[in-house]
């Protein structure tokens, strides 16, 4: 997912303070003002009341990291959607060809929403809207899928503008942690 035409200077942190091997919770804990919130939403909108399931959340969340090619992103909450019960491989899927029979029907208009707003913002338009309603959602489900879709671009920016690297080791802790226990934990760890 990653361009592989990239040196491994230009993968690298680009903040002095972090070192090759920087996790998100590197950059979380080097700003705990900004990063405290942020955790906080995520957990509200990933884990809070929502018409979607926490799996289904997550599986937006990945599949956008995925439309962006962050691969950290992608690879945590792939794992984590999967953890959730979503079907081993759909993000992958999805990402790599858009159709998985994976997917449910109901979830193919949010998807394909998520995938507008991330390729073409200005391309969305009220008949896309009107799919995810016609699916059986509801407008708290849009502002959902509106909200996951706008804060995974924002983090997969984060990630890829600071030179966050993935571990692959990292993935399965990271993912088990998110699945299990939510966001919240990340808190006490910036202390």
């Amino acid at each position: 997912m990653a361009d592989p035409t990239k040196s491994l200077e230009s993968t690298m942190p680009f903040l002095p303070s972090l070192r090759s091997g920087s996790s998100l919770l590197d950059v979380f804990k080097a700003f705990p003002e900004t990063s405290k919130p942020l955790i906080e939403f995520h957990e509200v909108l990933l884990r809070g009341s929502s018409p979607f399931t926490e799996a289904e959340r997550v599986l937006i969340a990945a599949y956008v990291s995925g439309l962006n090619h962050c691969r950290y992103c992608h690879a945590v909450h792939t794992a984590t959607a999967e953890r959730l019960g979503i079907s081993e491989g759909a993000a992958r899927q999805l990402v790599e060809g858009g159709e998985t029979n994976l997917i449910p029907d109901k979830m193919r208009p949010v998807l394909r929403y998520a995938q507008k707003l991330t390729n073409r913002p200005d391309s969305v338009t009220k008949d896309d809207a009107d799919a995810i309603l016609a699916a059986g959602w509801n407008e708290t489900a849009l502002y959902h899928t509106v909200a996951v879709t706008a804060l995974f671009n924002f983090m997969n920016r984060l990630v890829e503008g600071l030179g966050i690297e993935l571990d692959k080791g990292y993935v399965k802790p990271a993912s088990e942690r998110l699945a299990d226990r939510g966001y919240l934990p990340l808190i006490a760890m910036l202390r």
